[in-house]
Formats: C-alpha cells, sequence, structure tokens
C-alpha cells in the first residue's frame, strides 16, 4: 500500500520537477535562439511535452501525477474522490512549483528569486486558459472514463504541446505551474499581477472540463 507521506512526496516532487521542465527549458530556450521567438517557443513546448510524458509515466503509479490543483479537484468532481484528499495535494502542488522555478533559475545562474515582468492580462489569454485547461480535464478524465488510463501520459503530453501553439496564453493550464512561473523573470515567466487572472480563467475551464466530461462519458449500466 502505498502510504499518504509517499503520495504527498511523489506530488512535491513531480511538481517540482515539471517547473524545472518548463522554466528551465523556457531559459535554455531564450539563451539559445535569442532573435527567434518562434522558436524558442518550439523548444520550450517539446521540452515541456517530453518531460510531463515521462513524470507521469514514471510518478503516476505512485501519487497520480496530478501536479494540479484543477485536476485534483476535477477528480473529486468526476470519480468520487475524498475532496480532503484533493486539499492535501494542492500545497504540495504549489510549493513543488515554486522550488522548481526557483532551482531552474540557479541551474542557469539567474537570480534564484527574480519576479517576471511578463504581463499576460487579456481577454484573449483568458478565453485560451479557458479552453486550454477544459481540454486538459477532457482528456484525462474521458480516458479514465473510457477505461485507457494507459493513454493518459501519451495523450497529456500531446494536447500540452500542441496547445502551446494553438492557445495565445501558451496554455499553462495549472494554477501551480503558474504560481511557480512568477518566480523567473524569463521566457516562461508570468507577472504576479497576472497570476489571479490566469487562476480564474483556469477555474472556469475546469469547471466546463467536467461538465463536457460528466455529458460524454458513458454511463455504467446497471444490472
Amino acid at each position: 500500500m502505498i502510504t499518504l507521506s509517499r503520495r504527498l512526496g511523489s506530488e512535491f516532487l513531480g511538481s517540482a520537477l515539471l517547473a524545472m521542465i518548463v522554466v528551465g527549458s523556457g531559459i535554455a530556450a531564450q539563451q539559445l535562439s535569442p532573435t527567434d521567438i518562434g522558436l524558442q517557443l518550439l523548444e520550450n513546448a517539446l521540452v515541456t511535452g517530453v518531460g510531463l510524458f515521462f513524470l507521469i509515466e514514471v510518478l503516476g503509479p505512485i501519487g497520480g501525477a496530478e501536479f494540479n490543483p484543477i485536476v485534483s479537484l476535477a477528480k473529486v468532481a468526476l470519480t468520487g474522490r475524498p475532496l480532503v484528499d484533493a486539499l492535501r495535494y494542492i500545497p504540495f502542488q504549489v510549493a513543488g512549483c515554486i522550488s522548481g522555478a526557483i532551482l531552474a533559475n540557479a541551474m542557469f545562474a539567474l537570480p534564484v528569486v527574480t519576479f517576471s515582468t511578463h504581463q499576460r492580462v487579456s481577454g484573449p489569454h483568458f478565453l485560451s486558459e479557458v479552453i486550454a485547461t477544459a481540454g486538459l480535464v477532457i482528456t484525462i478524465f474521458l480516458l479514465v472514463a473510457l477505461e485507457k488510463g494507459q493513454w493518459i501520459a501519451g495523450a497529456v503530453a500531446s494536447y500540452i504541446t500542441a496547445a502551446y501553439f494553438f492557445t495565445s496564453s501558451t496554455s499553462f493550464a495549472n494554477p501551480a505551474i503558474t504560481v511557480g512561473r512568477m518566480f523567473s523573470n524569463s521566457f516562461a515567466g508570468i507577472s504576479p499581477n497576472s497570476v489571479l487572472f490566469f487562476t480564474v480563467a483556469q477555474v472556469v475551464g475546469g469547471i466546463v472540463g467536467v461538465l463536457i466530461v460528466k455529458g460524454l462519458a458513458p454511463r455504467k449500466e446497471v444490472a
């Protein structure tokens, strides 16, 4: 049996590694391709997708590889998970993402904490985060409902990689990583003034995603 402490440790570690992957690859992309923003985004997206795949595959059997408060709460709404269990995960997800962003800064010899100045508040950004987060919830939980959980790692990695490009917000889709990314004034950063705005959009997207999954998921027949 996997203990609660191991599950929480897994969520902290996975969230920290996720932030290191997102922020670190963003810093590297900025340094390697300083004059080509499109190439920077491609590098950041591909590394994030590959990183997500390995994190979900390796840590999923231990703590579920959620790394995202929206996913944790959607699981409450869609699978009957106790709310208190999801609420235990969230502080570890946020703390992990903050720690990972700080470590990413340190790995590239940047100031360990520098708040981002990248403003991301606009109507299109809000709509993008609603769509990005709803799509993530749909991707995960429709596969669960269809009993195809073995495809989740690949599907989530593919979806997030694509969403970097088809959303104007570059698909944060996660309040924990949103908070973490404000601690790095780099390509992947977000201004503290934009964090609440993004988080509200993500919550709305999570609700939309849950409603869509409930509408589309096959009903189990009762004998």
